[in-house]
């Protein structure tokens, strides 16, 4: 099988007991552990396999025959002026109409310009210590907010218009001085990445009454004029992005300035072509980007919602597949929300505060329930009244879609209510904020996810710049309804990986019962000899469990437990089958990408290479 791919297999009946021996669990308050199903008999529903990773399929708006032509050209080099008016004189730059953004910024960090700072996940930058030109390197976060003007719509959601356009005309002018050429093409600076310089088209386009309404004529002139040789910038290199999501992000910045510049209409269909046909290639069947990042399927999401509101400024209606692929990444998201509406830790990203991904989500005018089984972007989510888990049961992504990529397979988080029982570290993609960036590979290691780590290694190498290597190559998963007349019904995930079996020959498989009340987690972690014989020897296992912020732990005096204190005054139980428990210190990352000191628990000891399995249970009490 190819790398990369996720499939599913459907379990018999008789398959459904746990390989290996089961701790007896009862439903008392003493602290015994749960048995697997001995208390949900077999004969529950099979989820339908998964098939492999697949592209969505998505063609450009039919065009009639004299519009085919003019995209055709317009794709040859021949130039805006000869074809959209070929017998006039080439119209000045100018904008044709105003958009209304639709996704105010941050408050706060737009405050914080207004006293002379970038604040980006909570570190502050003095503006006049910034370098525009790129000839000292900024932290990357600091990097893509200066270079992408994604700042505009903070200093604008901060004050009324008139007190904040002079700030913005002052930076942008500084930017403009610092950058007076564009390179022949990407690579020269962060300023030109294809994905950057997208953006800031797209970005200086929406907010263009916060830098155009100015008295300053000559900056005026010289905005106008950046906006139309980016354009054309980005017409010659938007096919040399990093990524698929960095040349979506290119595409953008052209069909935004094919409507909103004059003689726009060759560069607008030239632009829908390849905007469509580049998210075809971005985007999963199921709408999941394929970096597998939460963050970069926001930052999609983002990015359609902001070219449609361009749209709306001309009063044209957007091709119908560019609305179709916005309905279609909205259900993946939300299938990694907790209960409060923030995002899981996933692939880099953080806990996104629950307010900025509902003024997302409300953005998109898209009405619509989360994916609980989202099969080809990854991740399993079972919602049980309160308590809300989120599994990772898929590889990693491939090398040349991953931004952040994380060796997190079979990781979870788990919550209930609005509160975060276990979690994953999180934030390798804020690093350079407050997050420090020497921290940045070690939160995409295994270990900085709730998962079974052997010897200390990653089941998929993190190499840097984001990028992984070899792992995990296959994930087979297998889901199915539990159902008891006695204690009700459950939802069970089983997920196997081969991550390890190169260099342990053992294949870790993960057992996860949710109940239907929400209250009780049950889990099994196995480790099954890759080979007809085991292998000889011992080797160090360590299972982690990192908890929420604000869970208050104490560990039991048989050290086979931890009780867990919850903020809203409720108390859990976490017990152990085997193994040392312990308690150990953590970092999470927050809804701002900001550091915050968490406690973890430890499961750990020595496995025989022959295989071994580990139950645990995590239980409301009272």
């Amino acid at each position: 099988m190819s790398d990369g791919v996720l499939t599913s297999r459907s379990v018999q009946d008789d398959e459904f007991a746990v390989d290996g021996p089961a701790i007896p669990l009862g439903s008392s308050d003493e602290g015994g552990l749960v048995t697997d199903e001995a208390n949900f008999p077999a004969g529950g529903e099979v989820i339908e396999p998964g098939r492999a990773l697949a592209l969505a399929d998505f063609t450009p708006p039919a065009l009639g025959a004299g519009e085919r032509l003019l995209r055709l050209a317009y794709r040859m080099g021949v130039p805006v002026s000869a074809l959209a008016s070929p017998f006039r004189k080439q119209a000045k730059p100018r904008l044709l109409a105003t958009v209304i953004n639709p996704l105010p910024g941050h408050k706060v960090a737009g405050t914080a310009l207004r006293a002379g700072h970038f604040l980006v996940h909570g570190a502050k930058s003095p503006i006049a210590q910034v370098e525009f030109a790129g000839a000292a390197r900024l932290s990357p976060p600091l990097e893509k907010v200066v270079h992408s003007f994604s700042w505009l719509a903070d200093l604008e959601a901060s004050a009324p218009r008139e007190a904040v356009a002079p700030v913005a005309e002052q930076i942008l002018a500084s930017w403009l001085n610092a950058n007076p050429q564009m390179p022949a093409r990407p690579g020269k600076g962060p300023a030109w990445t294809v994905a950057n310089a997208g953006l800031r088209e797209l970005n200086w386009l929406v907010h263009a009454p916060l830098i155009l309404s100015g008295s300053d004529k000559v900056l005026r002139a010289r905005i106008l004029t950046a906006l139309a040789d980016t354009a054309r910038w980005l017409d010659k290199n938007v096919t040399r992005a990093d990524d698929l999501l960095g040349e979506v992000t290119g595409w953008c910045g052209i069909v935004a300035a094919g409507l909103l510049l004059p003689d726009g209409k060759p560069r607008r269909l030239f632009g829908e072509a390849g905007l469509i046909r580049a998210l075809g290639e971005l985007v999963g069947d199921d709408g999941g980007v394929l970096s597998r990042s939460p963050i970069a399927q926001m930052e999609a999401i983002a990015l359609l919602v902001r070219l449609r509101a361009c749209y709306q400024a001309v009063r044209r209606d957007p091709p119908q597949a560019l609305e179709t692929i916005l309905a279609l990444l909205v259900p993946p998201l939300l299938a990694l929300t907790h209960g409060d509406g923030s995002l899981g830790s996933w692939q880099g990203g953080w806990a996104v505060d629950g307010a900025e991904v509902g003024a997302l989500i409300a953005a998109t005018g898209v009405r619509t329930r989360p994916l609980r089984d989202v099969r080809q972007w990854g991740y399993q989510r079972v919602a049980a009244q309160k308590g809300i888990l989120q599994f990772d049961a898929a590889p990693p992504p491939l090398a040349k879609h991953a931004r952040s990529g994380c060796a997190s397979t079979l990781a979870f988080e788990f919550s209930h209510g609005g509160h975060r029982l276990v979690v994953n570290c999180g934030g390798a993609a804020a690093a350079g904020g407050l997050m420090p960036v020497r921290l940045e590979q070690g939160l995409r290691a295994t270990a900085a996810h709730s998962t079974l780590v052997l010897d200390d290694a990653n089941s998929t190498a993190i190499l840097i710049n984001g990028k992984i290597g070899s792992g995990v190559s296959e994930v087979e998963i297998d889901r199915r309804i539990l159902t008891s007349e006695k204690l009700g019904g459950a939802t069970r995930l089983e997920a196997s990986h081969n991550g390890y079996v190169g260099r342990f020959g053992l294949t870790h498989q993960r057992i996860l019962i949710l109940r239907d009340d929400g209250t009780e987690l049950r889990g099994e972690d196995l480790l099954i000899p890759a080979g007809k014989k085991g292998k000889n020897g011992k080797v160090g296992f360590a299972i982690r469990f990192h908890l929420g912020p604000g869970v208050e732990v104490g560990l039991s005096e048989d050290g086979q437990g931890v009780g867990l204190a919850l903020p809203d005054g409720s108390y859990w139980q976490f017990r152990a089958g085997g193994g040392q428990v312990t308690v150990e210190e953590s970092i999470w990352a927050d809804g701002h990408g900001r550091p915050q000191a968490i406690q973890q628990i430890v499961v750990s000891g020595l496995v025989s290479r022959g295989g071994g399995n580990f139950a645990w249970l995590l239980k409301k009490m009272g």
